[in-house]
């Protein structure tokens, strides 16, 4: 008698859903305090963003808050929708997946490491080599998401707007980690975006999913 078991995909699984929910949230929250009684004060971002662990500003907490929290408002107070858009949009596509693959509870854990492993690499890139900008943003966490959606799943077709052809999931990651390890190193003037901490969360959860899959050869698609 057979044992396999037909399991139903959910389309919106719950850790992804809270997830999205809790980051739509606090960006909404940070809307409403960073900018009181006309002014842009960016009060409750100055203390859910990630500091330099030399600035007097760094609080431990942060570690694990920054990858809650999105850029609100431009330096001219503008809304600043895209980067918040962005990291929930590739957290749906490919984390619903994960989670359908793994479960709730160790996707959770995942997706936790990876922004922990996302916060670990810019704060050591940055007591090395300088920067006391402070970071925001689940990019790193959703980057490890990534990686471990390319990871196993290679051969998946993805397509990237406005480029109209078809690329397969293991060159777009390399292609991302190509683009974060050049930005990194460059450091290009005007470049605001956190690379280190991208390539962090994408090592630490390529490390993880090695390690979950070590004895299990056939779990690449």
């Amino acid at each position: 008698m057979s044992n396999f078991r037909f399991t139903k995909v959910d389309r919106f699984p719950p850790i992804v859903k809270n997830l999205i929910i809790i980051n739509i949230l606090v960006w909404v929250a940070q809307l409403i305090y960073d900018k009181e009684h006309g002014l842009l004060t960016m009060w409750l971002t100055g203390k859910i963003a990630l500091f330099p662990v030399n600035d007097p500003s760094f609080m431990p907490y942060q570690i694990a808050t920054h990858m809650f929290a999105h850029s609100s408002y431009s330096p001219f107070g503008q809304i600043v929708f895209i980067h918040i858009l962005f990291n929930m949009f590739g957290l749906y596509m490919f984390g619903r997946i994960l989670e359908n693959v793994w479960g709730a509870k160790r996707f959770l854990f995942f997706y936790l490491a990876c922004g922990v492993g996302s916060a670990a690499a810019h704060l050591t890139m940055q007591y090395f080599m300088g920067g006391h900008a402070a970071a925001v943003g689940a990019s790193g966490a959703v980057m490890g998401v990534f990686v471990a959606f390319g990871y196993l799943f290679p051969n998946t077709e993805l397509m990237i707007i406005p480029i109209p052809i078809p690329i397969k999931a293991k060159w777009l990651v390399l292609v991302y980690i190509a683009i974060d390890l050049f930005g990194g190193v460059a450091n290009i003037s005007g470049d605001n975006i956190a690379h280190f901490a991208h390539l962090g969360g994408a090592i630490t959860g390529f490390l993880i999913v090695l390690f979950w899959n070590k004895t299990n050869r056939r779990s690449l698609y």
